[in-house]
């Protein structure tokens, strides 16, 4: 019997199975993905209705608590923004977290290619907006451009991607959490309004207060969440943006379960109760089975759909409702900053991912997973290009002036939308070609030469 031959090289690091937290992430996300996209169309075509009016005045509504003559209000499109988007920074926090404790980023060689190419693609599409509008009123907001929206990425690899994407997923997921942190970072630093020293001092405080709970080894989730909402409202009282109160108490929550001694403890004392106390048994055993899950993860199954189905597209509904009017359209065929967003996400991410990977690459600095090749890592490079959340929320803290916003937006749009259809056709063509699939599940395709796109020996 002649053997089959299987397209592409042999593996270059061993093909290890996605983890199951891994994968779950991934689905959550994808769906997540398809209700912000519809959200997103339903907010378009809202604020391009007659009824326009309506969909500015529902996020105008102020909404609060009043008690006695203490009172605390913020309109809609605040509460989505600063309070809502607090969850899903905190995802991305605990996401980062369990990367760095037990997932892809604890491994240098694993790392070194998406972490390099995060970086490039943070950098080059910032450059790129930057040449289109230094020197204008615009030009502040550089930072609209650099930050890959996981959701509508992975969203669009699950449906036009190749087949048996999930080492792509991996790879691109270890890209977007590394850009995360990027983005995150440069959000802090040149996009807070002027800062209150007591409430730095009082987030500082609960700051404090987190990390020693982690030290004592407290492993509830309870006392995390309650220290959360005091950090959120002193980071708001601080003046720096609320959301980054989500991403510290997710960088600090524990990622590791409960310490061995601390389960076995729990597990001998609940082997010593008496058949009688049945309802304290059934309690403890279940402490103790918790215990044994780190607390990151165990918030993070509860958080991470509330974030996807719901936070994310109401997100979406809230910030992409832009008026398209024949002269809003003029006014951006022929803006820098519509221009600069749309040529920076469409072409600075191909640009810069594909580019800084390559020479991380070369310089023998790490691998590509499993089968991935130069043409799935072209293709993957295109779809970072979709800087769809984080873009439009820092577009809002960027400008000010409702024009120069508004401009932004059709540009963040634009370029995502067609930086989608590229990534899609690239790793629909390629995918097709050299499956990502191991030889098991690929089925008999027959032997193909790999041309250019051979994976560097």
């Amino acid at each position: 019997m002649t053997s089959l031959t299987h397209p592409g090289p042999p593996l270059r690091i061993p093909l290890r199975p996605v983890a199951p937290s891994v994968r779950a992430f991934l689905a959550t996300e994808a769906g997540g993905a398809m209700l912000l996209l519809g959200a997103s169309l339903v907010a378009i075509v809202w604020a391009n209705t007659p009824w326009a009016g309506s969909y500015e005045a529902l996020w105008e509504t102020e909404a609060g608590l009043r008690v006695g003559s203490w009172d605390f209000s913020l309109d809609l499109h605040h509460w989505v923004n600063d309070a809502a988007m607090a969850v899903f920074f905190l995802v991305i926090g605990l996401e980062i977290s369990r990367e760095v404790t037990s997932g892809e980023l604890r491994n240098p060689r694993a790392v070194a290619v998406p972490a390099l190419g995060a970086i490039g693609g943070l950098a080059v599409p910032a450059l790129i907006y930057f040449a289109f509008n230094a020197g204008g009123p615009a030009a502040h907001g550089w930072g609209i451009v650099m930050s890959t929206d996981t959701a509508f990425l992975v969203g669009v690899l699950a449906l036009f991607g190749p087949r048996c994407p999930d080492q792509l997923r991996l790879f691109l997921l270890t890209l977007a959490v590394v850009d995360d942190i990027g983005a995150i970072t440069v959000m802090a630093l040149f996009y807070t309004d002027s800062v209150s020293v007591p409430g730095l001092v009082a987030a500082a405080v609960i700051v404090v207060a987190i990390v020693a709970m982690r030290w004592m080894g407290v492993w509830q989730v309870t006392p995390y969440a309650l220290a959360g909402v005091g950090l959120w409202v002193a980071v708001l009282a601080s003046g720096v943006h609320a959301t980054l109160a989500g991403v510290l108490l997710g960088l600090l929550i524990p990622a590791r379960p409960a310490r061995p001694e601390e389960v076995r403890a729990v597990w001998q004392y609940v082997k010593r109760l008496t058949v009688e106390t049945t309802a304290e048994r059934s309690h403890l055993t279940e402490l103790a089975a918790r215990a044994a899950v780190p607390t990151g993860e165990r918030l993070q199954r509860v958080l991470h759909p509330w974030s996807a189905f719901l936070v994310v597209p109401l997100f979406g509904l809230a910030n992409a409702g832009v008026h398209l009017d024949g002269e809003t359209l003029r006014a951006a065929v022929t803006s820098p900053v519509t221009i600069g967003a749309m040529v920076a996400l469409m072409a600075g991410n191909a640009i810069g991912v594909f580019g800084a990977s390559t020479l991380a690459l070369r310089a023998g600095l790490g691998d590509l997973p499993g089968r991935v090749r130069y043409s799935h890592l072209l293709g993957g490079a295109m779809l970072a290009g979709i800087g769809f959340t984080i873009s439009l929320f820092i577009a809002e803290l960027a400008f000010d002036d409702a024009v120069l916003k508004e401009q932004a937006k059709v540009g963040i749009l634009a370029g995502s939308a067609i930086a989608a259809v590229l990534g899609s056709v690239t790793l629909r063509l390629f995918g097709e070609r050299w499956p990502l699939c191991s030889p098991s599940a690929a089925g008999p395709p027959a032997a193909l030469p790999l041309g250019p796109w051979r994976a560097p020996a």
